[in-house]
C-alpha cells in the first residue's frame, strides 16, 4: 500500500508538474478588434470559450477596438501581435510604415455602404450631387469617396461633407441636418428599424467597388518570429467561422456572455449580415479566409489611387494564405 501511495504521488506529481509546464509555455497573444465587441467577432469568443486557442497553446487577451486606424497602427508598432482591421486602412497604414501582414480574411465583400431617406427625394448615388454627407472625417468610406462618384460619373467634389461622430449619424440623417451618410453593411438592420420603408440604400460592391473588408492582421516581426503560434490562430480562427457560419447560437451565447450590455437578437442580427459579407467566390471556391491575388492587386491600385502611401509596397508582401486550410469553405 505505502508502494502504490508513493507510486500515485508521483504520478500525480508528474501530470501537475506537465500541466503546469503546457501552461508556461503557452504564448501570451494580444488581439484587438478594430471596434466594440459585436456579432462579427462571435467566433473568436467562442473559440476561446471552448478552450481551443488554449489547445493551440494560445493565451488570448481579447481587447476593444476604437476604429481599424488605431487597430492597424498597434499591430503595425508590435504593441498587438493580431489584431482586426479594415484591410484598405490597413494597407494604407502600410503604406506609411506599419508593420503588418494580413493571414485571415473575415469580410469577403466590401462592407461599405450609403444610406439616405427616400422621402428626401434620393434614389440613387447620382442624386447626392449638391447634398450633404455626414461621417467622421477618418471615416474609409468617405477617404474611397472619388471611387464611388467615378463609378457613375460623378464630380467627386459635387458633394458637401459634414463631420459626424459615428454613434450620432441616424440622429442627423433623421433630423435632416444631413441628407447621406455611410455605414458598415453589418449594422443595415439597425438603419432598417429606425427608418424602416423610408430607408434608401446602396452598397460598394453594388457599384463596382467591392475591397476586401475586414481582416486578421499580424505584426510583421512577430509573424516572421512565432509564425506557428500566428498559424495556429489563422486554424483555430477559421475553424471557429466555418462553424459559426453553420450554427451561430453557441457564438452569440459566448459573445454575449463574455460582453455586458450586447443582447442576444441585435448580436445575431450583426452576424446574418457578416455571413451574407463573407459569402463571395473568394471564401466558396477559395476557402473561408483565403485572399484572391487578382482582387489584392486591384485593392491595391485602388488605395494607391485614393490614398497618399509614403513607402509604396509590394502587396505580395502584405497577406498570405499558407496558414489556411484549403478544404474549409463558405457553404461547405
Amino acid at each position: 500500500m505505502k508502494i502504490f501511495k508513493l507510486a500515485l504521488a508521483a504520478l500525480c506529481g508528474a501530470v501537475l508538474a506537465n500541466g503546469s509546464a503546457q501552461a508556461a509555455e503557452a504564448e501570451k497573444v494580444s488581439f484587438i478588434l478594430n471596434w466594440v465587441a459585436g456579432g462579427d467577432h462571435a467566433p473568436v469568443y467562442w473559440a476561446k470559450s471552448q478552450g481551443w486557442y488554449k489547445d493551440a497553446g494560445i493565451d488570448l487577451t481579447i481587447e476593444q477596438g476604437k476604429g481599424s486606424t488605431l487597430s492597424s497602427q498597434r499591430v503595425g508598432i508590435g504593441k498587438n501581435q493580431l489584431g482586426i482591421a479594415d484591410l484598405g486602412t490597413a494597407l494604407v497604414n502600410k503604406g506609411k510604415g506599419a508593420d503588418l501582414v494580413a493571414v485571415f480574411n473575415i469580410y469577403a465583400n466590401s462592407p461599405y455602404g450609403f444610406y439616405w431617406k427616400k422621402s428626401s427625394g434620393i434614389t440613387g448615388l447620382k442624386d447626392f450631387a449638391g447634398k450633404k454627407i455626414g461621417n467622421p472625417p477618418w471615416d474609409a468610406a468617405r477617404q474611397m469617396w472619388p471611387a464611388f462618384a467615378k463609378s457613375v460619373g460623378m464630380a467627386p467634389d459635387s458633394v458637401t461633407w459634414v463631420n459626424v461622430k459615428p454613434n450620432a449619424k441616424i440622429a442627423a440623417l433623421k433630423s435632416d441636418s444631413i441628407q447621406v451618410t455611410t455605414s458598415f453593411y453589418n449594422i443595415h438592420f439597425i438603419f432598417q428599424e429606425v427608418l424602416g420603408d423610408d430607408m434608401g440604400f446602396v452598397g460598394g460592391k453594388a457599384l463596382g467597388v467591392n475591397p476586401y473588408g475586414n481582416s486578421v492582421i499580424a505584426n510583421g516581426a512577430y509573424l516572421k518570429s512565432h509564425p506557428e503560434v500566428v498559424k495556429n490562430f489563422v486554424k483555430v480562427t477559421q475553424k471557429a467561422y466555418a462553424a459559426c457560419v453553420n450554427d451561430a447560437d453557441p457564438c452569440i451565447t459566448a459573445l454575449v456572455d463574455a460582453n455586458s450590455g450586447l443582447k442576444p437578437p441585435s448580436s445575431l442580427a450583426n452576424w446574418v449580415l457578416v455571413k451574407e459579407l463573407m459569402d463571395a467566390d473568394s471564401s466558396r471556391k477559395g476557402a473561408i479566409g483565403y485572399f484572391d491575388p487578382e482582387r489584392m492587386d486591384a485593392d491595391y491600385k485602388l488605395i494607391e489611387t485614393y490614398f497618399k502611401l509614403d513607402k509604396p509596397f509590394d502587396i505580395k508582401s502584405a497577406y498570405r494564405n499558407d496558414f489556411l486550410d484549403m478544404s474549409v469553405k463558405f457553404g461547405g
